[in-house]
């Protein structure tokens, strides 16, 4: 038996696998590659002495995802697989739409073929829309400012009527903020392809010289230093929230979900701060218009899944600055160095 990562060679999907396979588990990794690098599973190797499956495909392509299912006993998906830079989706709203919603609905009609019955999602605070913060899992939902939420929304709700129509089926959709740092080894770590959409890894390559200065989209939001403030948590403490997931859908059936963050919100430049004073590193930065999609203020109440689940986030601010400048010293041009 083992679990499918749709998108297993990304950022979050590449530390997932790297816990699940130390807790035992065999894993196939699927993707197209568009967002990684096939290098990524000779890494996962060598921190975990052992090699994953990875199959290169699209898993909006019908026929390849049942190509994996034939050659794998798969007993559950945790489904990564997604276009997923909010100011691009604001951008390219057509391609996000049709990309996501089709990976999702394709997955889940080969699952059903096959009789696998446990699908972890990997879903996003964005679907919570602009509420005050802390937000908690039974807040509404919608009103999201960008595509990229919209399809986050519509997926959730598309699980959530697939577990009411088959009692079968166990879901369990991950609402998680914003995830940085990297594997402690160095080995993996974000790697974005061209001009990096989230904040970390912008600040890891000014650090590191690869880009010139930062620019903070905007200084005029309701927050205390102007900037706006997220729920940032490390990579790894969110791969073993993947890992309690699964385990929890092994047990169970219907559709339930998780706030996965920390609970405490940081702003931009908090981010830059911390990130200088842990490494001693500069980080020029300019002041730049706010940009389109992006809240103010967003971060996680994690009490349900502390409670249900067992999980709780780790590893503090410090900790996410410290390995994701090692992520970046060790690989100046990610894995393509």
């Amino acid at each position: 038996m083992a679990i499918l990562l749709t998108g297993g060679a990304g950022f979050i999907g590449s530390h997932t696998a790297v816990c699940l396979m130390q807790a035992g588990y065999d894993v196939v990794l699927a993707d197209n590659f568009s967002n990684s690098s096939p290098k990524v599973v000779g890494r996962i190797a060598e921190i975990t002495g052992k090699t994953p499956v990875c199959v290169e495909a699209d898993v909006c392509d019908k026929e390849a995802v049942r190509n994996i299912f034939r050659a794998h006993d798969i007993s559950a998906v945790v489904h990564f697989a997604g276009l997923k830079a909010v100011g691009e989706s604001v951008q390219k709203p057509l391609e996000y739409y049709r990309n996501n919603l089709d990976s999702a609905l394709t997955v889940l009609e080969v699952m059903r073929e096959f009789g696998c019955r446990q699908f972890v999602f990997s879903s996003s605070a964005t679907v919570y829309g602009d509420q005050p913060a802390p937000l908690n899992e039974s807040a509404p939902t919608g009103g999201c400012s960008n595509p990229y939420g919209w399809t986050k929304f519509m997926i959730e709700k598309i699980l959530i009527d697939a577990a009411r129509a088959d009692e079968t089926l166990s879901v369990v959709l991950l609402r998680y903020f914003n995830p940085i740092g990297a594997h402690e080894s160095g080995r993996i770590g974000e790697d974005p392809q061209g001009i990096p959409n989230n904040l970390m890894p912008y600040i890891t390559q000014v650090a590191s010289g690869r880009r010139e200065k930062l620019t903070v989209f905007g200084n005029d939001y309701p927050t205390p230093d102007g900037t706006g403030v997220r729920d940032y948590i490390h990579v790894c403490d969110l791969a073993e929230g993947h890992r309690c997931a699964l385990e929890y859908a092994a047990a169970h059936t219907g559709c339930e979900v998780f706030n996965l963050g920390t609970g405490h919100g940081y702003s931009v430049l908090d981010m830059v701060h911390t990130f200088t004073r842990v490494n001693g590193v500069d980080v020029p930065y300019v002041i730049g218009p706010r940009r389109a999609g992006d809240l103010a203020t967003v971060y996680a109440a994690c009490d349900k899944a502390k409670e249900v689940l067992g999980w709780q986030a780790q590893r503090d601010l410090e900790a996410m600055c410290r390995d994701s400048w090692n992520w970046q010293k060790k690989n100046p041009m990610g894995y393509d160095a």
